[in-house]
């Protein structure tokens, strides 16, 4: 079974920064694509970034240049550093296994909340 659980989240001021954490077990972590998506209020779920397990990265339009995720295979362990928040980014955020994990409820974390506002 899948479980995936994550820390971080928060309130911040435009241009603040955040960091998200994401521990998974039940699966194998390091061979496994992790990826990263959110939920804006009154939105629906979408992308933000995905890392494979060769370490390559890709970005949602919008965030790249501000987000960076990385993973740490010796901890299970997967990450977003969120630089120059925006209101916009205002979001539940949830990490994944796999491209679109985000998108069901067995294969992504508990969620966290992300709150940009001045």
């Amino acid at each position: 079974e899948v479980q995936l659980v994550q820390s971080g989240g928060g309130s911040v001021q435009p241009g603040g920064s955040l960091r998200l954490s994401c521990t998974g077990s039940g699966f194998s972590f390091r061979g496994s694509t992790m990826s990263w998506g959110r939920q804006p209020p009154g939105k629906g779920l979408e992308y933000v970034a995905r890392i494979y397990s060769d370490g390559a990265t890709y970005y949602r339009n919008g965030v790249e240049g501000r987000f960076t995720i990385t993973r740490d295979n010796a901890k299970n362990t997967v990450y977003l550093q969120m630089n120059g928040l925006e209101p916009e980014d205002t979001a539940v955020y949830y990490c994944a296994v796999g491209v679109s994990g985000y998108t069901d409820t067995s294969t992504r974390s508990q969620g966290a909340q992300v709150t940009v506002s001045s």
